[in-house]
């Protein structure tokens, strides 16, 4: 077996190597479908076949095969791409594993995506980008739940070009029969989910049966090879450019004084100088000046290119903005129904603030309760009150500021995003706008002329938020009720919320589940905001037990009007104390979902108030409270 080594490579043909291949188009495609179907098998025989092997590579190869146990001194060409000491020892592709490769015709990235259910969120990641998806099918098996998840989340990712590689035919002696009643049954599904044409292509990735040419164990089979149809597939690259210019803005240029420019990639249009351009979302209108890029200015530049704008006006523009047509601007908007493929194991709760990531923009947002999840076997839709890893469903999307958009069927780049954990940084979902709520459109800020700062200067104070938190029995209600008392003989005007009182009227209609509990202290949140607003001292006294939410509440309010204070009692003295019996009852089995037995409590990280309840009584944990606060107040002028 002799490695590939193109003649270009030779140093003195170095440039014209480059030359030669640096105008070639680029396709890149993922493999896809359930577990052991060949993906990698596949990807590492189109690598060898197409001389993508050098002497090094093809060495370690072989000695890999030897030691895994390849049968005879055949190769296995999937540890070409097997990459992970995890998934050679188990003979699965957990991670997605890109490799780059060319022939005389076009380049290739070709993402080789996960298998099993439990890494679909990974397969979400390399279709992402994808223009081809390649769906393999085990000949000996046929269409499995893991074929119509990945073809479903394929389709709905926007890949156009679909093929469908039946694979191991070496396996069922090329069986004509069997190959097209897989294609059958794989049609009847594909027209279900909306998948009006795909390729089929009968195949062996170990034997190299019509991968790279046709095979004489198929004299029934007359269409392409597969890296045939892959240099030939017309992937439509100029499509972006006849769409509404759109620069989502990366970067801010100010080397000195002199320029100021923004810098991104194009998503979709032509920009040239002299254009009118419209700055989203403050929705102010100038023109390009310069387009300057890394050769120099430019006359002129379209979807894909990364270049730096200067505006013919000062103008307030910054990360996150949107450079837009003037004539042809996208929406803003702050609500939206979405379709979200979860890829977190703790499941989705709603009511819970997340970073949603969009393009170059990052908005904190709530998911509400999802509308249905959908069954990919079935294609049918189930109620959910929550989404689980690797669930699809629709739902709703508040932002907490209007962000620029498009459905994601008009642009991927200003309609697909992420969702992220606040708490851990974690990628907790991929999703799809689809369109603005309607009553998004509708509802409008009113401008009030009395502010928050005039209503508590009336009342001689400086309205504040303090959010008691603690296990039930540590003594928040108390502590609270205490230090009301001694703001009201201050002649300060305050009002008390408590979790109890709360639960009988406002949120009488919610249960103690996780996501019940986030929803309970949102709405205590916006009613607190709202006292606030008007001028009060507002405390409010919940055991609060998520940090995510305790934050956003935090959030809802002007920096330094929150304060956390934390009644510090470990558990074992507050079931001592239990005034209510409820724990009890809890480690009896009576209530569910209780906090500190069933279900969890997130200590604050950096409360600005702790209070230990072991070493401090409440009346002197009150008196510290209302000094700390009474320190912090400014002047009233």
């Amino acid at each position: 077996m002799n490695s590939y080594r193109p003649d270009a490579l030779i140093a003195s043909d170095i440039s014209a190597y480059l030359t030669l291949h640096q105008n070639k188009s680029l396709l890149r495609f993922i493999t896809c479908g359930s577990v052991d179907d060949g993906k990698s098998t596949l990807i590492g025989r189109l690598l060898y076949d197409s001389k993508m092997i050098f002497e090094d590579q093809l060495a370690s190869l072989e000695a890999d095969s030897k030691r895994v146990g390849t049968q005879g001194q055949e190769i296995d060409f999937a540890l070409l791409v097997d990459g992970l000491a995890a998934e050679r020892e188990q003979g699965i592709t957990i991670d997605v594993a890109y490799r780059f490769f060319s022939t005389e015709k076009r380049k290739f990235i070709v993402a080789d995506t996960p298998g099993h259910e439990q890494y679909t969120r990974n397969m979400v990641t390399g279709a992402s980008t994808a223009d081809l998806a390649i769906i393999l099918i085990d000949a000996r098996k046929g269409v499995l739940t893991q074929t119509r998840r990945h073809s479903y989340l394929a389709h709905l990712l926007g890949i156009r070009h679909i093929v469908v590689a039946v694979n191991k035919m070496d396996l069922i002696g090329y069986d004509q029969a069997a190959y097209q009643a897989i294609v059958d049954d794989y049609r009847e599904f594909a027209k279900s989910i909306g998948i009006q044409d795909f390729t089929p292509i009968p195949l062996s990735g170990f034997k190299g049966d019509n991968v790279t040419g046709p095979s004489a164990n198929t004299p029934w089979y007359a269409g392409p090879a597969l890296l045939e149809h892959l240099e030939q597939v017309d992937v439509e690259v100029d499509t972006d450019r006849t769409r509404p210019f759109r620069l989502p803005v990366q970067w801010v240029n100010r080397p000195n004084l002199d320029f100021r420019g923004f810098a991104g990639l194009i998503a979709s249009g032509v920009v040239k100088p002299g254009d009118a351009v419209r700055i989203l979302p403050s929705g102010r209108t100038t023109s390009v000046a310069r387009i300057v890029a890394m050769d120099g200015d430019r006359d002129e530049a379209g979807a894909g290119e990364s270049v730096t704008l200067t505006l013919a006006d000062e103008v307030d523009c910054s990360r996150g903005d949107v450079i837009a047509a003037a004539d042809a601007p996208p929406q803003v908007a702050d609500q939206f129904k979405a379709t979200i493929v979860w890829m977190d194991q703790a499941e989705l709760l709603p009511g819970r603030a997340y970073w949603l990531k969009l393009g170059t923009q990052t908005v904190s947002v709530t998911v509400r309760e999802p509308e249905y999840t959908i069954d990919v076997n079935t294609l049918a839709n189930a109620p959910a009150k929550t989404l689980k890893l690797n669930d699809i469903g629709v739902a709703e999307i508040a932002a907490d500021r209007g962000i620029v958009f498009a459905p994601y069927a008009d642009s991927h780049d200003l309609g697909g995003f992420i969702l992220i954990d606040k708490a851990t940084n974690a990628t907790v979902a991929a999703g799809m706008l689809h369109h603005a709520l309607r009553r998004a459109q509708n509802v409008h800020w009113q401008a009030i002329e009395i502010t928050r700062e005039a209503h508590a200067a009336q009342k001689g104070q400086q309205a504040r938020l303090l959010w008691f938190t603690g296990l039930s029995g540590s003594g928040k209600s108390t502590i609270a009720n205490l230090v009301e008392k001694k703001l009201h003989a201050m002649g300060k005007h305050s009002f008390l919320l408590d979790g109890d009182n709360v639960r009988h009227g406002l949120n009488r209609d919610l249960s103690f589940t996780d996501a019940d509990r986030v929803e309970n202290i949102r709405r205590v949140g916006e009613v607190a905001r709202l006292m606030t607003d008007a001028g009060l001292i507002v405390l409010t006294a919940f055991i609060s037990p998520f940090r995510a939410e305790r934050e956003m509440v935090r959030a809802m309010l002007p920096p330094g009007d929150f304060f956390e204070i934390f009644i510090d009692t470990p558990i074992a003295e507050a079931e001592r104390r239990d005034p209510k019996g409820l724990y009890r009852k809890a480690r009896a089995g009576e209530i569910a979902n209780f906090t500190g037995i069933s279900s969890p409590y997130e200590a604050p990280e950096r409360p600005e108030i702790r209070i230990d309840t072991t070493k401090e009584t409440p009346e002197a944990a009150a008196e510290r409270i209302v000094e700390t606060i009474m320190g912090t107040w400014s002047p009233v002028i």
